[in-house]
């Protein structure tokens, strides 16, 4: 029987198999796919971020008790703070989605997510769905629902708000909403062209003990998960801490735990379980009328040769075929493929497709190299190779480029344990930019859907990351036809971390890096900007920037000529403000080459922990007019957790030194005119402590030192400022709340620049967080604000005297302020360096 694939269908199994190439084929995975596919079993896990699924039972379900797992995050973390690194926003999603996908092939469970955008912290799950658009968001869930199929569904969180955080409520409320939608033909009918309807078998809460909030009870259905796998080696307690190690950005390394663990089970939606999670769902083959398969699969295994694997495949061979025949199509495609991936380790067949470069320009021919090894004696021989790509409407097929003729030579068992390499071309046909970036969205929701305007599209939609450039190689094995798909990737060789693979590239033919983000304009002085242009491909041009109303921009276009891959160079426009109004503006370069008009840069993100991560954000930076006075020139930064900030400084002029604890403890401090502490300096600088009398000593004398917020969990030193105060779990979430001026006076809000509440004007996800309380009498509490409906609270910003200097200690977000250029926000903060007494 041939299988082919339809392109008019929606790909779903796309999902950790995109970070790998073949996957793994040892006697452990070989062992474990037994079991496997011995059980027809589902289980959907639901929570709002990464970090919030339960990875010792994703563990624990997928492999121990076999069933098909997986996650559903409804937000990809964007919204968080980041432990390793300066990005954050959409970048910082891109990194989480990665940590995510490292978790998942630890704990071998799969991942998925919706459109919901993690806009940062809510205070209940009201806002939180009015925010996200509970409708668009609900399809969503409806959408796994209806192709996971799960048996079970599991939250991680109740309705009733014990989990805190609004989001993680509202991952509650739509996934009990979806646990009946899902089942029903009247909610989102568009997507019963592609889906069928499902009810899950019963909706769970996974009930827990965080901190002072233990919600689980004896009564509760419980198991325990922290057995012992002796095939793997391990306890669901160890395999689940190598997994959630992989939230690096969380800082939420884990030590791995042994023994019995014990996990609670509250019943929300239909029966409850007495017996096992599983209880009234047969997930045997006789689900789908095959107990047959059952008993075949029963004789191949106690028959397997561990020595001989290859002994075991004209069993398996056999046994597909009757897989094949099954009418349901769910478990016949979900347990075709587990064959299929276990014939081909039992048969020793191991291939991986490579490019031949790590980027390629659209249009261009990528050199796409496949290579084939067998190490037994079976017949196996190729019979095509083909390719396809996602084109942000449905999936491309790439037809003759392999003539069937050139497959005649590969017969692989007469080459035993030797390479064989099949090298073609193909051209590059779209951007590889990750699919929820390609438009653009609002606060709430990323612009994913375009269920209703391609009627046969194919789209990533809830999967993780792009459908990606494949190569699809139809084998015959024992003249059995079985097609296979491999992701294509670029592999390569670093010095100290060995063998590397890269997700495949396509570019623009012409990127456009902006020097800067943001352009801080004080009156009508013109400024250089100036653009780094870099070439994928053989090409010539031009570059222009957008007209925009209020700004001179010179020259109207700058040429380039004959440029060739891998050329970088740099071009410069002059701006001035034609007026002096406050205003912000967007500057956007455009580059035309080769006949295509692009707007796009490009941002490589690489940490040794996932893949490399390349995007294409827009060519634009923000022109700012603001009436900004600075005072004082030279400041010192200490790194805290990572944030943008100090490129924001020299933006307006101020020259930012990065201090080390070196020059901390031993150079002369006064010559900076104010000296900054990163956000989270106090709970992630493990020398914070040591260093700090020697901060003190500087304030004392006449220094002026900023503290930007730290969480309340984890404090490294008994008191962070001169006089006490102690952070808490406290803030302002609405970027709008009213500001209320307690002390008007205050030189922070008039030296060098008179705030007034304009300048609490545009700012952007939360006024501040883990604002501070027991403020002792010596601080001025300048001022006043809250969320609606809560009481005034004074704790965003603290100012003391010391000795000769200033301590300032502020929880207001100006890490997410300054980058994002609200004008208000690099007014007051430039207030807060500025002693008037210096």
């Amino acid at each position: 029987m041939k299988r082919i694939i339809f392109f008019n269908l929606f790909l779903f199994a796309f999902t950790c198999a995109f970070s790998q190439t073949s996957p793994p084929s040892d006697l452990i995975t070989i062992k474990q796919s037994f079991k496997k596919l011995d059980v027809l079993g589902s289980v959907l896990y639901v929570a709002a971020h990464p970090d919030d699924e339960n990875t010792r039972l994703l563990a624990y379900l997928a492999q121990e008790k076999h069933y098909r797992t997986g996650y559903l995050s409804l937000t990809r973390g964007d919204g968080g703070q980041n432990l390793i690194g300066n990005e954050q926003g959409e970048q910082l999603g891109l990194i989480r989605t990665q940590e995510l996908l490292a978790a998942r092939r630890m704990d071998g469970a799969e991942q998925f997510f919706s459109r919901a955008n993690d806009f940062g912290f809510s205070k209940g799950p009201g806002e939180t769905l009015k925010i996200w658009d509970k409708e668009k968001v609900l399809s969503d869930v409806v959408w796994v629902i209806r192709k996971f199929r799960p048996d079970v569904i599991i939250c991680r969180f109740p309705t009733t708000g014990e989990g805190g955080h609004g989001h993680h409520t509202a991952s509650a409320i739509l996934a009990q909403e979806a646990f009946t939608a899902a089942a029903d033909p009247n909610r989102f009918p568009e997507q019963l062209k592609y889906v069928k309807v499902w009810q899950a078998k019963r909706l769970l809460w996974n009930t827990f003990n965080f901190g002072s909030v233990n919600t689980t009870n004896p009564d509760q259905f419980k198991l325990d998960v922290g057995v012992y796998n002796p095939i793997i080696g391990k306890g669901y307690g160890e395999i689940a801490a190598e997994s959630r190690s992989n939230h690096k950005t969380q800082g939420f390394g884990s030590a791995k735990q042994r023994g019995e663990a014990v996990e609670y089970f509250k019943t929300i939606l239909g029966d409850a379980p007495k017996t096992s999670l599983m209880d009234g769902v047969n997930a045997t083959w006789s689900r789908v009328g095959a107990p047959d398969i059952s008993l075949s699969l029963s004789a191949i295994t106690k028959s397997f040769n561990a020595d001989r694997p290859d002994k075991s495949v004209p069993a398996l061979v056999n046994l597909l075929d009757k897989v094949e025949k099954i009418k349901d199509d769910y478990w016949r495609t979900q347990k075709t493929k587990d064959l299929d991936d276990l014939i081909a380790a039992c048969a020793g067949l191991w291939f991986e497709s490579y490019s031949a470069e790590p980027v390629y320009a659209v249009g261009d021919n990528i050199a796409v190299e496949t290579q084939f090894l067998l190490k037994y004696n079976v017949d196996v021989r190729v019979s095509d190779v083909y390719y396809t790509y996602y084109n942000d409407r449905s999936l491309q097929k790439i037809f003759g480029t392999i003539p069937s003729q050139d497959m005649s030579k590969f017969v692989l068992n007469k080459s035993i344990n030797s390479i064989q390499n099949f090298n073609s071309k193909f051209q590059a046909g779209a951007l590889t930019q990750p699919y929820w970036l390609n438009y653009k969205h609002n606060i709430g929701t990323y612009n994913i859907d375009y269920l209703d305007k391609y009627s046969n599209s194919v789209t990533p939609k809830t999967l993780p990351e792009n459908i990606p450039y494949t190569t699809h190689i139809v084998f015959k094995i024992l003249n059995k036809q079985i097609e296979f798909e491999r992701p294509i990737k670029y592999k390569h060789v670093d010095p100290a971390r060995g063998e590397l693979y890269d997700p495949l590239v396509i570019a623009p033919p012409v990127t456009a890096n902006i020097e800067n983000k943001d352009y801080i304009f004080n009156g009508d002085k013109p400024q250089n900007i100036q653009i780094k242009l870099k070439s994928f491909t053989k090409t010539s041009g031009r570059i222009n920037i957008r007209p925009v109303d209020g700004w001179n921009i010179t020259p109207n276009k700058i040429d380039f000529d004959n440029k060739t891959k891998g050329d970088e160079w740099l071009v410069t426009f002059t701006v001035t403000p034609t007026d002096n109004k406050p205003k912000t503006s967007i500057f956007e370069a455009i580059i035309t080459a080769n006949g295509a008009a692009f707007s796009l840069g490009i941002k490589t993100i690489s940490y040794n922990h996932i893949p490399s991560i390349t995007l294409f954000p827009p060519a634009q930076a923000n022109l700012i007019n603001v009436d900004l006075k600075t005072a004082g020139k030279k400041i010192g930064y200490i790194a805290g957790a990572g944030d943008l900030v100090p490129d924001a400084l020299r933006q307006v002029g101020y020259d930012v030194h990065m201090l080390t604890e070196a020059e901390i403890m031993n150079s002369d401090l006064s010559v900076y005119d104010a000296i900054i502490t990163g956000v989270r300096a106090f709970n992630v600088n493990e020398r914070i402590a040591f260093e700090q009398p020697k901060l003190m000593e500087y304030v004392q004398k006449g220094g002026n030192l900023l503290v930007q917020y730290n969480n309340n969990a984890g404090i490294l030193v008994p008191q962070i400022g001169p006089y006490p105060f102690r952070p808490v779990n406290q803030r302002v979430t609405d970027e709008t709340a009213k500001v209320t001026f307690l002390d008007p006076d205050n030189a922070v809000l008039n030296y060098p620049n008179k705030i007034t509440a304009a300048d609490f004007d545009g700012w952007i996800q939360e006024r501040g967080l883990y604002f501070v309380s027991g403020i002792d009498s010596q601080y001025q509490t300048p001022l006043e604000m809250s969320d609606p409906g809560e009481e005034p609270n004074k704790g965003s910003l603290i100012v003391a005297n010391y000795g000769n200097g200033r301590f300032v200690y502020t929880s207001l977000a100006f890490f997410r302020q300054l980058p994002a250029g609200v004008p208000g926000a690099y007014r007051l903060f430039v207030n807060l360096l500025s002693n008037p007494k210096k």
